[in-house]
């Protein structure tokens, strides 16, 4: 056997490569032969991110509303199959009052929409304030893309639907309020319509999903089942329809990489089941892929009560499905589906319980991102994250 020492550099690099993430921070420390090799901007590129593209983080993030210090910050690794406790993000002074109702999570971002629009990627811990949206307001819908008629920046474009306006400690319910894209070249707000009108009782993020897919945001009624995409191009709405398989409860819309898919609670001869389907976007159609172990269902329950499943949410990226329950009685429990890209094949399991000790929260914030290894070491020389933090469990 050759020592590990005497290998080549290429030969070295292409072995580091096929570790997770978590692995590769503690790695990096060893010597600074690897160190070097890890943090070089020609690691693997294409290995690592091939990694968090199919396997993208599971992030829940717990707020307490009359105690900031019981907020806490986690995230789940599916390669490493651990949590990883994470330095939950301070708020900026002027939303300290705000941030339980206008916090929100999205891919790579903590975003906080009331009073003004201001966001953070997920392991930094500086804000950055956007010119003001036309209308403040909680709870919305939100998506994080890239537009290639954008300058060469890495700043995000993000886009705005629904929820609810906020002004001063008033909402309007009411208010069929405009989308709103941002710009990040001109830090500008670009005004669209507003959601269709069928979704006007339901306009909050508590009662619909949404999935950006093949340049366009959908958006699905979790309980109405009513469907309608934003075509980013040309800045319209697509007719609404229904979209409702037999039996289903409740649902929520998921872009998992090449495939819109359903998943949600579904009411059959056998009793009720966790269902996913795959939906073709050109005709609102559905076909089953799969359906949740029984046992692994109700491994996310205790007791038998009637509404024990309208705790139950959904978050989904790349290959993977994220199940779990909100309820602080069983610590969050959750399981994951993945997708196999080539065959469609679906591969339940659970998911470890949280890292202790876990405290109560009032609200909690769950969204799936992909995670670079670049952001993390850069995190960590920048003083945002430290290893002993990330790899705490």
């Amino acid at each position: 056997m050759t020592e590990i020492t005497s290998l080549s550099s290429d030969v070295t690099e292409l072995i580091l490569s096929y570790l997770p993430i978590p692995t590769l921070v503690r790695v990096s420390t060893v010597c600074k032969l690897w160190q070097s090799i890890i943090s070089s901007t020609t690691f693997s590129a294409t290995q690592i991110q091939t990694q968090t593209q199919s396997h993208p983080w599971f992030f829940l993030f717990g707020i307490h509303n009359t105690s900031s210090k019981n907020n806490q910050s986690f995230a789940f690794d599916p390669l490493s199959n651990r949590w990883l406790l994470l330095p939950s993000p301070t708020f900026p002074p002027h939303h300290h009052h705000y941030s339980h109702s206008s916090f929100l999570g999205a891919d790579g971002f903590f975003l906080i929409t009331a009073p003004t629009f201001t966001y953070s990627r997920i392991l930094k811990r500086s804000w950055r304030p956007t010119s003001p949206l036309h209308f403040s307001r909680i709870n919305p819908l939100l998506g994080v893309f890239s537009s290639s008629s954008s300058s060469a920046s890495l700043l995000p474009n993000f886009i705005v639907v629904g929820g609810v306006r906020f002004i001063g400690n008033l909402v309007d319910i009411e208010d069929r309020l405009a989308v709103e894209i941002y710009n990040p070249d001109s830090d500008s707000w670009q005004l669209g319509p507003p959601l269709p009108a069928d979704f006007r009782s339901g306009n909050s993020s508590q009662s619909l999903s949404s999935a950006l897919f093949n340049g366009r945001f959908y958006v699905f009624g979790i309980y109405s089942c009513f469907v309608s995409s934003f075509d980013l191009h040309t800045n319209s709405w697509s007719v609404v329809q229904s979209l409702r398989p037999p039996g289903v409860v409740f649902s929520f819309l998921l872009a998992c990489r090449d495939r819109l898919v359903l998943a949600g609670i579904c009411n059959g001869p056998n009793g009720s089941s966790f269902n996913l389907w795959r939906i073709r976007e050109e005709s609102m159609e559905y076909s089953e892929i799969a359906i949740m172990p029984q046992d692994l269902l109700c491994s996310l329950f205790e007791g038998d009560e009637e509404d024990k499943f309208a705790s139950l949410k959904c978050v989904g990226l790349g290959n993977l499905v994220y199940v779990f329950n909100e309820e602080y009685h069983k610590k969050y429990p959750a399981c994951v589906c993945e997708i196999s890209g080539e065959t469609g094949k679906c591969s339940w399991r659970r998911v470890p319980q949280l890292p202790s000790p876990v405290n109560k929260f009032h609200q909690v914030i769950s969204f799936c991102s992909t995670v670079s290894l670049s952001s993390i070491l850069q995190a960590e020389e920048e003083g945002d994250v430290g290893p002993l933090q990330l790899m705490d469990d």
